[in-house]
Protein backbone atom coordinates (compact mmCIF):
# COMPACT_ATOMS: atom_id res chain seq x y z
CA UNK A 1 0.00 0.00 0.00
CA UNK A 2 2.90 2.45 0.68
CA UNK A 3 4.72 1.77 -2.28
CA UNK A 4 1.62 2.57 -4.67
CA UNK A 5 1.21 5.95 -2.40
CA UNK A 6 4.48 7.00 -3.21
CA UNK A 7 3.86 6.25 -7.21
CA UNK A 8 1.46 9.60 -6.85
CA UNK A 9 3.52 12.51 -7.79
CA UNK A 10 1.11 14.76 -5.39
CA UNK A 11 1.36 12.58 -2.30
CA UNK A 12 4.81 13.70 -0.46
CA UNK A 13 6.58 11.85 2.32
CA UNK A 14 4.06 8.51 2.77
CA UNK A 15 4.75 7.40 5.83
CA UNK A 16 3.47 4.49 7.67
CA UNK A 17 3.24 4.06 12.11
CA UNK A 18 4.23 0.21 11.83
CA UNK A 19 7.36 -1.08 13.09
CA UNK A 20 8.21 -4.35 12.59
CA UNK A 21 11.24 -4.19 14.51
CA UNK A 22 10.50 -7.05 17.65
CA UNK A 23 11.75 -10.40 17.10
CA UNK A 24 9.74 -13.03 18.63
CA UNK A 25 8.67 -16.80 17.43
CA UNK A 26 6.22 -18.69 15.98
CA UNK A 27 5.12 -22.09 17.41
CA UNK A 28 2.19 -24.23 15.48
CA UNK A 29 1.08 -27.51 17.07
CA UNK A 30 0.98 -30.77 14.89
CA UNK A 31 -2.62 -31.19 16.17
CA UNK A 32 -2.99 -34.65 14.59
CA UNK A 33 0.27 -35.99 16.05
CA UNK A 34 -0.77 -34.27 19.64
CA UNK A 35 -3.72 -35.84 19.65
CA UNK A 36 -2.75 -39.55 19.15
CA UNK A 37 -0.13 -38.75 21.60
CA UNK A 38 -2.61 -37.63 23.98
CA UNK A 39 -1.61 -34.09 24.57
CA UNK A 40 -4.09 -31.60 24.15
CA UNK A 41 -3.31 -27.93 22.73
CA UNK A 42 -4.48 -26.78 25.92
CA UNK A 43 -1.48 -28.27 27.97
CA UNK A 44 1.10 -27.50 25.28
CA UNK A 45 0.33 -23.63 25.51
CA UNK A 46 0.25 -23.76 29.35
CA UNK A 47 3.67 -25.35 29.51
CA UNK A 48 5.47 -23.11 27.39
CA UNK A 49 3.63 -20.35 29.03
CA UNK A 50 4.98 -21.42 33.07
CA UNK A 51 8.36 -22.87 31.97
CA UNK A 52 9.34 -19.42 29.85
CA UNK A 53 7.21 -16.70 31.28
CA UNK A 54 6.45 -17.64 34.57
CA UNK A 55 3.18 -18.95 36.19
CA UNK A 56 2.03 -17.95 40.09
CA UNK A 57 1.30 -20.82 41.54
CA UNK A 58 0.78 -19.64 45.16
CA UNK A 59 1.76 -17.78 48.01
CA UNK A 60 3.32 -18.73 51.62
CA UNK A 61 4.19 -16.61 54.86
CA UNK A 62 7.55 -16.13 56.39
CA UNK A 63 7.41 -14.42 60.08
CA UNK A 64 5.74 -11.04 58.90
CA UNK A 65 6.21 -11.44 54.92
CA UNK A 66 4.28 -12.61 52.43
CA UNK A 67 5.52 -13.89 49.23
CA UNK A 68 4.26 -15.30 45.93
CA UNK A 69 5.70 -19.15 44.40
CA UNK A 70 6.93 -18.50 40.63
CA UNK A 71 7.45 -21.87 39.00
CA UNK A 72 9.81 -20.76 35.83
CA UNK A 73 12.83 -22.22 34.02
CA UNK A 74 16.14 -20.84 35.27
CA UNK A 75 17.46 -18.02 32.58
CA UNK A 76 20.03 -20.01 31.48
CA UNK A 77 17.16 -22.95 29.92
CA UNK A 78 15.20 -20.03 28.36
CA UNK A 79 17.44 -18.18 26.47
CA UNK A 80 17.28 -19.59 22.82
CA UNK A 81 15.02 -21.40 20.60
CA UNK A 82 16.09 -24.61 20.92
CA UNK A 83 15.23 -24.64 24.77
CA UNK A 84 11.68 -24.81 23.90
CA UNK A 85 12.47 -28.30 22.37
CA UNK A 86 13.49 -29.84 25.84
CA UNK A 87 10.35 -29.00 27.41
CA UNK A 88 8.78 -32.49 28.30
CA UNK A 89 4.51 -32.96 28.81
CA UNK A 90 2.98 -35.98 29.94
CA UNK A 91 0.85 -38.33 27.15
CA UNK A 92 -1.18 -41.33 27.38
CA UNK A 93 0.38 -43.53 30.28
CA UNK A 94 1.90 -40.93 31.65
CA UNK A 95 4.63 -41.11 29.44
CA UNK A 96 6.78 -37.83 29.08
CA UNK A 97 6.48 -36.63 26.01
CA UNK A 98 8.99 -33.59 23.90
CA UNK A 99 7.62 -30.72 22.25
CA UNK A 100 9.73 -30.67 19.64
CA UNK A 101 7.82 -33.78 18.51
CA UNK A 102 5.18 -31.49 18.76
CA UNK A 103 5.45 -28.34 17.44
CA UNK A 104 7.21 -26.55 14.87
CA UNK A 105 9.15 -23.33 16.10
CA UNK A 106 9.63 -20.18 13.31
CA UNK A 107 11.28 -17.20 13.73
CA UNK A 108 9.62 -14.02 12.80
CA UNK A 109 9.46 -9.77 13.76
CA UNK A 110 6.30 -8.32 14.81
CA UNK A 111 5.61 -4.84 15.90
CA UNK A 112 6.32 -3.43 19.48
CA UNK A 113 2.91 -2.30 19.66
CA UNK A 114 -0.41 -2.25 18.21
CA UNK A 115 -2.55 0.79 17.93
CA UNK A 116 -6.42 0.42 17.35
CA UNK A 117 -9.28 2.38 16.23
CA UNK A 118 -12.73 1.78 16.53
CA UNK A 119 -11.97 -0.90 18.46
CA UNK A 120 -9.56 -2.85 15.76
CA UNK A 121 -6.18 -2.92 14.85
CA UNK A 122 -4.88 -0.16 13.14
CA UNK A 123 -2.18 0.67 11.01
CA UNK A 124 -1.87 4.81 10.18
CA UNK A 125 -0.81 6.37 7.00
CA UNK A 126 0.08 9.81 6.88
CA UNK A 127 1.26 11.93 4.13
CA UNK A 128 1.58 15.39 2.98
CA UNK A 129 0.38 16.94 -0.34
CA UNK A 130 1.91 18.74 -2.68
CA UNK A 131 0.87 22.51 -3.59
CA UNK A 132 -1.29 21.88 -6.93
CA UNK A 133 -2.96 18.40 -5.08
CA UNK A 134 -6.31 18.92 -3.76
CA UNK A 135 -6.89 17.23 -0.64
CA UNK A 136 -9.96 15.34 -2.18
CA UNK A 137 -8.27 14.30 -5.09
CA UNK A 138 -6.03 12.92 -2.58
CA UNK A 139 -8.71 10.66 -1.03
CA UNK A 140 -9.95 9.54 -4.30
CA UNK A 141 -6.88 7.99 -4.98
CA UNK A 142 -6.72 6.50 -1.58
CA UNK A 143 -9.90 4.55 -1.46
CA UNK A 144 -9.12 3.69 -5.03
CA UNK A 145 -5.81 2.53 -4.32
CA UNK A 146 -7.44 0.27 -1.08
CA UNK A 147 -9.99 -1.10 -2.76
CA UNK A 148 -7.48 -2.34 -5.44
CA UNK A 149 -4.59 -3.67 -3.51
CA UNK A 150 -6.48 -4.86 0.31
CA UNK A 151 -7.34 -8.29 0.57
CA UNK A 152 -11.52 -8.96 1.81
CA UNK A 153 -11.23 -8.44 5.32
CA UNK A 154 -9.20 -5.28 5.52
CA UNK A 155 -11.29 -1.62 5.77
CA UNK A 156 -10.03 2.00 5.94
CA UNK A 157 -10.86 4.97 8.06
CA UNK A 158 -9.96 8.65 8.07
CA UNK A 159 -8.91 10.57 11.07
CA UNK A 160 -7.94 13.70 11.27
CA UNK A 161 -8.18 16.84 8.68
CA UNK A 162 -9.20 14.36 6.17
CA UNK A 163 -12.00 13.44 8.21
CA UNK A 164 -13.25 16.24 8.80
CA UNK A 165 -13.59 17.34 5.12
CA UNK A 166 -15.15 13.88 4.40
CA UNK A 167 -18.14 14.34 6.83
CA UNK A 168 -18.15 18.54 6.25
CA UNK A 169 -18.79 17.86 2.13
CA UNK A 170 -22.25 16.65 3.26
CA UNK A 171 -23.13 19.16 5.37
CA UNK A 172 -22.01 21.98 3.06
CA UNK A 173 -24.12 21.63 0.37
CA UNK A 174 -27.10 21.92 3.13
CA UNK A 175 -25.38 24.09 5.32
CA UNK A 176 -25.65 26.25 1.93
CA UNK A 177 -29.10 25.55 1.10
CA UNK A 178 -30.24 26.30 4.08
CA UNK A 179 -28.06 29.81 4.50
CA UNK A 180 -29.24 30.69 0.50
CA UNK A 181 -33.48 30.25 1.87
CA UNK A 182 -32.83 31.62 5.20
CA UNK A 183 -31.38 34.86 2.81
CA UNK A 184 -34.13 34.57 0.58
CA UNK A 185 -36.78 34.84 2.98
CA UNK A 186 -35.23 37.66 4.97
CA UNK A 187 -35.27 39.43 1.70
CA UNK A 188 -38.69 39.05 0.82
CA UNK A 189 -40.08 39.95 4.27
CA UNK A 190 -38.02 42.91 3.74
CA UNK A 191 -38.83 43.62 0.20
CA UNK A 192 -42.70 42.41 0.09
CA UNK A 193 -41.82 40.36 -2.45
CA UNK A 194 -40.21 37.45 -4.25
CA UNK A 195 -38.79 39.02 -7.61
CA UNK A 196 -36.23 41.45 -5.88
CA UNK A 197 -35.11 38.84 -3.86
CA UNK A 198 -34.54 36.34 -6.46
CA UNK A 199 -32.43 39.40 -8.48
CA UNK A 200 -29.98 39.88 -5.59
CA UNK A 201 -29.42 36.11 -5.23
CA UNK A 202 -27.98 35.99 -8.41
CA UNK A 203 -25.26 38.01 -7.56
CA UNK A 204 -24.30 34.71 -4.99
CA UNK A 205 -22.27 32.95 -7.81
CA UNK A 206 -19.83 35.78 -8.93
CA UNK A 207 -18.13 35.64 -5.64
CA UNK A 208 -17.70 32.26 -5.85
CA UNK A 209 -15.98 32.01 -8.93
CA UNK A 210 -13.46 34.54 -7.78
CA UNK A 211 -13.25 32.62 -4.47
CA UNK A 212 -12.28 29.30 -6.67
CA UNK A 213 -9.26 31.38 -8.92
CA UNK A 214 -8.25 32.85 -5.66
CA UNK A 215 -7.42 29.76 -4.48
CA UNK A 216 -5.98 28.12 -7.65
CA UNK A 217 -3.65 31.20 -7.79
CA UNK A 218 -2.54 30.72 -4.15
CA UNK A 219 -1.95 26.99 -4.88
CA UNK A 220 -4.49 26.51 -1.80
CA UNK A 221 -6.85 23.07 -1.84
CA UNK A 222 -10.43 22.46 -0.81
CA UNK A 223 -10.96 22.07 2.54
CA UNK A 224 -13.50 22.79 5.36
CA UNK A 225 -11.92 26.16 6.05
CA UNK A 226 -13.03 26.76 2.30
CA UNK A 227 -16.12 25.69 2.57
CA UNK A 228 -16.26 28.48 6.00
CA UNK A 229 -15.38 31.43 3.82
CA UNK A 230 -17.70 30.64 0.95
CA UNK A 231 -20.62 30.88 3.22
CA UNK A 232 -19.70 34.06 4.82
CA UNK A 233 -19.23 35.42 1.11
CA UNK A 234 -23.35 34.92 0.57
CA UNK A 235 -24.00 37.05 3.17
CA UNK A 236 -21.03 39.62 1.94
CA UNK A 237 -22.04 39.93 -1.30
CA UNK A 238 -26.00 40.32 -1.16
CA UNK A 239 -25.42 43.19 0.31
CA UNK A 240 -23.93 45.07 -2.76
CA UNK A 241 -27.26 44.23 -4.35
CA UNK A 242 -29.38 45.37 -1.69
CA UNK A 243 -28.42 48.22 -1.87
CA UNK A 244 -28.74 48.84 -5.53
CA UNK A 245 -32.04 47.06 -5.44
CA UNK A 246 -33.69 49.16 -2.36
CA UNK A 247 -32.68 52.58 -3.54
CA UNK A 248 -34.13 52.10 -7.20
CA UNK A 249 -37.43 50.84 -5.61
CA UNK A 250 -37.21 54.08 -4.13
CA UNK A 251 -36.67 56.30 -7.09
CA UNK A 252 -39.25 53.90 -9.05
CA UNK A 253 -42.07 54.57 -5.92
CA UNK A 254 -41.19 58.39 -6.60
CA UNK A 255 -42.21 58.02 -10.21
CA UNK A 256 -39.08 57.72 -11.87
CA UNK A 257 -38.62 55.36 -15.24
CA UNK A 258 -37.07 52.06 -14.51
CA UNK A 259 -34.04 52.48 -16.24
CA UNK A 260 -33.50 56.15 -15.25
CA UNK A 261 -34.20 55.29 -11.56
CA UNK A 262 -31.69 51.77 -11.86
CA UNK A 263 -28.87 54.15 -13.94
CA UNK A 264 -29.24 56.75 -10.66
CA UNK A 265 -29.43 54.23 -7.84
CA UNK A 266 -26.22 51.84 -9.27
CA UNK A 267 -24.22 55.71 -9.83
CA UNK A 268 -25.22 56.46 -6.61
CA UNK A 269 -24.54 53.46 -4.76
CA UNK A 270 -21.10 52.49 -6.17
CA UNK A 271 -19.23 54.21 -3.46
CA UNK A 272 -20.67 52.23 -0.41
CA UNK A 273 -20.30 49.09 -2.21
CA UNK A 274 -16.60 50.04 -3.12
CA UNK A 275 -15.85 51.19 0.52
CA UNK A 276 -17.23 48.25 1.80
CA UNK A 277 -15.55 45.94 -0.97
CA UNK A 278 -12.03 47.51 -0.05
CA UNK A 279 -12.52 47.16 3.89
CA UNK A 280 -13.43 43.44 3.51
CA UNK A 281 -10.54 42.98 1.08
CA UNK A 282 -7.69 45.47 3.61
CA UNK A 283 -8.84 43.58 6.18
CA UNK A 284 -8.44 39.80 4.74
CA UNK A 285 -4.83 40.71 3.35
CA UNK A 286 -3.47 39.82 6.64
CA UNK A 287 -5.26 36.79 6.72
CA UNK A 288 -3.95 35.67 3.34
CA UNK A 289 -0.39 36.67 3.35
CA UNK A 290 0.04 34.58 7.12
CA UNK A 291 3.22 32.42 7.79
CA UNK A 292 2.67 31.79 11.52
CA UNK A 293 1.85 28.55 13.30
CA UNK A 294 -1.95 27.57 12.26
CA UNK A 295 -2.22 30.21 8.97
CA UNK A 296 -2.86 27.33 6.66
CA UNK A 297 -6.63 27.64 8.10
CA UNK A 298 -6.26 31.58 7.98
CA UNK A 299 -4.56 31.76 4.21
CA UNK A 300 -7.86 29.63 3.03
CA UNK A 301 -10.17 32.16 4.85
CA UNK A 302 -8.21 35.44 3.44
CA UNK A 303 -7.70 34.03 -0.31
CA UNK A 304 -11.71 33.08 -0.33
CA UNK A 305 -12.71 36.56 0.82
CA UNK A 306 -9.96 38.61 -1.12
CA UNK A 307 -10.78 36.52 -4.20
CA UNK A 308 -14.55 36.55 -3.82
CA UNK A 309 -14.98 39.76 -3.06
CA UNK A 310 -13.04 41.55 -5.53
CA UNK A 311 -14.33 39.64 -9.08
CA UNK A 312 -17.89 39.34 -6.91
CA UNK A 313 -18.32 43.01 -6.27
CA UNK A 314 -16.83 43.90 -9.88
CA UNK A 315 -19.09 41.40 -11.73
CA UNK A 316 -22.14 42.27 -9.00
CA UNK A 317 -22.47 45.82 -10.07
CA UNK A 318 -22.86 44.93 -13.41
CA UNK A 319 -25.47 41.27 -12.97
CA UNK A 320 -27.77 43.06 -10.74
CA UNK A 321 -28.99 45.90 -12.82
CA UNK A 322 -29.29 43.21 -15.77
CA UNK A 323 -30.63 40.99 -13.90
CA UNK A 324 -33.41 43.79 -12.24
CA UNK A 325 -34.32 44.87 -15.73
CA UNK A 326 -35.05 41.46 -16.72
CA UNK A 327 -37.18 40.38 -13.89
CA UNK A 328 -38.24 43.25 -12.00
CA UNK A 329 -41.74 44.29 -12.02
CA UNK A 330 -42.73 46.61 -14.34
CA UNK A 331 -44.74 49.04 -11.53
CA UNK A 332 -44.16 50.04 -8.18
CA UNK A 333 -47.11 50.19 -6.37
CA UNK A 334 -47.44 53.58 -5.32
CA UNK A 335 -45.50 55.32 -7.79
CA UNK A 336 -46.42 58.78 -8.84
CA UNK A 337 -45.03 59.01 -12.57
CA UNK A 338 -46.93 62.13 -12.99
CA UNK A 339 -45.27 64.17 -9.87
CA UNK A 340 -41.93 62.95 -11.66
CA UNK A 341 -42.29 64.20 -14.92
CA UNK A 342 -43.84 67.44 -13.88
CA UNK A 343 -40.80 67.76 -11.73
CA UNK A 344 -38.69 66.74 -14.79
CA UNK A 345 -39.86 69.34 -16.83
CA UNK A 346 -39.63 72.42 -14.32
CA UNK A 347 -43.66 72.82 -13.87
CA UNK A 348 -43.59 72.72 -10.38
CA UNK A 349 -42.56 75.35 -8.47
CA UNK A 350 -42.54 73.58 -4.97
CA UNK A 351 -41.03 70.47 -3.81
CA UNK A 352 -43.46 67.77 -3.58
CA UNK A 353 -43.54 65.59 -1.00
CA UNK A 354 -46.92 64.08 -0.71
CA UNK A 355 -46.75 62.35 -3.66
CA UNK A 356 -49.52 59.80 -2.57
CA UNK A 357 -51.92 61.85 -1.41
CA UNK A 358 -51.50 64.06 -4.49
CA UNK A 359 -51.71 61.42 -6.77
CA UNK A 360 -54.96 60.35 -4.93
CA UNK A 361 -56.58 64.16 -4.71
CA UNK A 362 -56.27 66.44 -7.46
CA UNK A 363 -57.59 69.43 -5.49
CA UNK A 364 -54.73 69.38 -3.04
CA UNK A 365 -52.43 69.29 -5.95
CA UNK A 366 -54.41 72.49 -7.32
CA UNK A 367 -53.58 73.96 -4.35
CA UNK A 368 -49.93 74.10 -4.41
CA UNK A 369 -50.16 75.04 -8.01
CA UNK A 370 -51.78 77.84 -6.79
CA UNK A 371 -48.73 80.63 -5.98
CA UNK A 372 -47.30 79.53 -9.94
CA UNK A 373 -50.63 80.41 -11.64
CA UNK A 374 -50.67 83.92 -10.00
Amino acid sequence: MLDEIAKNPGIVSPDVYLRLNKPGLRIDVERDKAADLGVSVEVVAKAVETLLGGRNVTRYKRDAGQYDVIVQTEPSGRSTPEDIARIYVRGKGDAMIPLSSLINVRERISPRELNHFGQRRSVSITASLAGDYSLGHALTFMNETATRILKSGYSTQLNGTSREFRNSQGALAVVFVLALVFIFLVLAAQFESFVDPLVIMLSVPSPMIGALLALKWSGSSLNVYLQIGLITLVGLITKHGILIVEFTNQLRAGGMEMVDALVRASSQRLRPILMTTGAMVLGALPLAFADSASAESRQQIGWVIVGGMSLGTLLTVFVVPTMYTLFARKAIPGANKAVAREQAEGHSALPWTGREIGGACPTIRQIFDAPKQV
